[in-house]
């Protein structure tokens, strides 16, 4: 009837004991990203529909994008348009049969994150010494 060694048997593996490979992570981060990208698209379009209302709810607006806050909404939206482009690109790649291999998907998903960087801190760069 009732199974008496029922808290006996081994569980399956969770988090804690199974590590995600990186290829899965960088598909788990292409989703949040494109989720985080609508954040710094709903900021955008508040300050421009805030510039065609009135001064004092641009002012509003634009003392919220040039607050701290508004930096790193701005840069992360920035980051993950980096991030998520070249997660694009890579897939573009998978959907023509390249790039499939264990060992590669790992190197595609190292240069994404490598490069999603560096490119965000060229921008940063430009952006404030321009």
């Amino acid at each position: 009837m009732a199974d008496v060694n029922r808290g006996n048997r081994p569980l399956s593996p969770h988090l804690q004991v199974y590590r995600l490979p990186i290829a899965a992570i960088t598909s788990i981060m292409t989703r949040i990203t494109g989720h985080a990208l609508v954040a710094g698209i709903l900021l955008i379009v508040w300050w421009l529909a805030a510039a065609v209302t009135s001064p004092g709810a641009f002012a509003c607006a634009d003392w919220v994008m040039r607050s701290w806050i508004g930096f790193i909404v701005m840069t992360g939206a920035m980051w993950s348009l980096w991030y998520h482009l070249l997660a694009g690109v890579r897939h573009l790649f998978y959907d023509a049969g390249y790039g499939m291999e264990i060992e590669s998907a790992r190197k595609s998903s190292t240069a994404i994150i490598a490069g999603s960087v560096i490119l965000a801190v060229i921008t940063l760069i430009l952006f404030f010494a321009l």
